[in-house]
């Protein structure tokens, strides 16, 4: 092949370079991702900084002669167009980062035949669109291509991720031969030391790391650690971390896990696809715990929703300031909590606020979301007045409100949600999908505490469904069907403990309900009231 690789060692000035001088079967990580790219004769060039801090990876790379070509601190695009200028446009440039091993020649060999006979000028190997995983990744374009984005992109984005103007201008063609394989769900790159614990044990019995074919050590990470226990990624599980921060729900067992099993569940959740933890000011130490657990290189795998404080101390007629102190102390609290500088997405916890003190919360909500302090907006709705409201806001892009197969509150209101998903940004969060889990309980106690007289016409109806949609017990049965529900993004279930976890990831991979056996559940469940719907209405124990 005529194609060139260029094996990224270093973003900017952000991204350190230490990970990648970090030994597997006493290799460096650069040097083994160099040698498997060039095991079918390719020729290899490795771009790093002309920052002194990279002056020890310049010389190890002399040391086992590979090239290396030094340039921009800065900006990442131009140091590998800078690093080509002895070829010609048409050269085909392969691109790939010094910490993802996995790639060899032969996959290389592979994407450059597809990308040459498609006559393509842009092609992706990596996750979930081509059934490999994260870190099994291959970027090819042509030289000229790189060489028009460094001079018509300033974007910070774009200069150090290399590719984004090429892909925004050619679209993004994935190299799907192994699709089938299903693995994008996988991760073989390395970004945090729990990353780099399971590529060791992935290469810890390999006699030949440089010629070890790409797809036998696909193989190999199926049983490494941090990896996922299911065929598919459950990226609709939502994991609701009140559990973490306090004892929560009618039928919680086990009670409120520690630190040690607290990072356990978030780490298994992050690796199996979830995509959101959902939190608040008010779930006790819930924030402290995530904040603690998604240190050293965890936390951008994953988006964290927490919610505003309550704000039940400011006064009904505060002032607009001392709104916005309330407003601030509880953000500002949250960024502490969580350990990050910008909360992903910020709900109100209580929709009142939407217009509460003459708007003097979201007014400052959106300032501060100006400022780069929050991503994204949403609010939490109790009931389908608040639901209304909550859509009429065009700056709330998350609503949060809770349903679950026996909750009919929603069916009147559901199109007007539809509508507005297909007119602007709107994601939509169920909780309390098991009704804080009072649905499975077999209990009669905790039936009565949330006002239901008659019980067991309830529970046999349960049953009944149960086997009529042929799922396997009442969990599974309340998950499958809003799961179901087409206006659905994510479902926030609360867990405690690592069984509870395996357990919602086999609900979450199962197939979902036929449209006839939602529209019968709904034809026939039992109409509960809203004393009952409303966990706010039930009877505290032992009072």
């Amino acid at each position: 092949m005529n194609s060139i690789v260029v094996l990224q060692a270093r973003t900017n000035s952000s991204r350190l370079p230490g990970k990648v001088l970090l030994p597997i079967k006493e290799i460096p990580l650069v040097v083994l991702a160099a040698k498997r790219a060039a095991n079918k004769g390719r020729s290899v060039i490795v771009v790093t900084s002309s920052d002194p801090s990279d002056d020890g990876l310049a010389a190890l790379l002399s040391s086992y002669s590979l090239s290396c070509f030094r340039g921009s601190l800065e900006n990442t695009l131009d140091r590998f167009v800078s690093a080509l200028s002895a070829y010609d446009d048409e050269s085909i440039i392969i691109r790939l980062t010094a910490d993802n091993v996995f790639p060899d020649g032969e996959l290389l060999d592979e994407n450059e035949n597809y990308f040459v006979g498609k006559q393509l000028h842009y092609l992706c190997c990596n996750g979930e669109h081509s059934g490999l995983p994260y870190g099994m990744s291959v970027e090819i374009t042509r030289l000229v291509h790189l060489r028009e984005a460094a001079k018509k992109t300033n974007s910070k984005y774009d200069i150090e991720h290399v590719t984004p103007y090429i892909v925004r201008k050619f679209g993004a063609t994935y190299f799907q031969q192994y699709k089938h394989l299903k693995k994008g769900h996988f991760r073989c790159t390395i970004d945090c030391f729990d990353d780099y614990i399971s590529i060791q044990k992935v290469f810890s019995d390999v006699l030949d790391p440089v010629n070890e074919s790409s797809f036998d050590l696909l193989k190999r990470l199926e049983k490494a650690p941090f990896q996922p226990i299911t065929s598919s990624s459950v990226s609709k599980l939502v994991f609701g971390t009140a559990q973490l921060g306090e004892q929560y729900g009618i039928a919680n067992k086990t009670g409120q896990p520690d630190q040690i099993q607290s990072q356990e569940l978030l780490k298994a959740a992050i690796i199996n696809g979830v995509a959101y933890l959902d939190t608040a000011r008010a779930y006790g130490s819930s924030e402290d715990v995530i904040g603690q657990s998604l240190i050293n290189g965890w936390r951008g795998r994953t988006k964290i929703i927490t919610k505003l404080s309550p704000m039940v101390d400011c006064p009904f007629n505060a002032s607009t300031s001392s709104v916005h102190a309330f407003v601030d102390a509880s953000v500002f609290k949250s960024c502490s909590a969580l350990r990050v500088q910008k909360i992903d997405v910020l709900m109100l916890h209580r929709n009142t606020h939407l217009s509460a003190w003459n708007d003097a919360v979201l007014q400052r909500l959106l300032k501060l979301q100006s400022y780069g302090v929050i991503g994204e907006l949403g609010t939490s709705v109790q009931n389908p007045e608040e639901l209304l409201m909550a859509l009429s806001y065009s700056e709330i892009h998350y609503i949060q409100l809770p349903c679950n197969l026996l909750d009919w509150r929603w069916d009147s209101i559901i199109p007007k949600v539809v509508a507005a998903k297909a007119s602007r940004k709107l994601i939509v969060h169920v909780r309390s999908a098991l009704l804080q889990g009072l649905l499975p309980s077999k209990v009669d106690d905790h039936w009565h505490r949330a006002n239901v007289e008659n019980p067991i016409h309830v529970k046999n109806w349960l049953k009944n469904q149960v086997n009529s949609c042929q799922r396997s017990n009442v969990t599974d049965l309340c998950i499958s069907y809003v799961n179901s529900l087409p206006w659905v993004d994510g479902i926030v279930v609360g867990m405690e403990n690592m069984a509870q976890l395996k357990e919602n990831i086999n609900h979450f991979t199962k197939k979902k309900l036929s449209n006839v056996e939602v529209q019968a559940i709904q034809n026939t469940r039992p109409k509960l009231n809203n004393t009952t719907l409303n966990p706010a209405f039930w009877i505290k124990e032992n009072t």
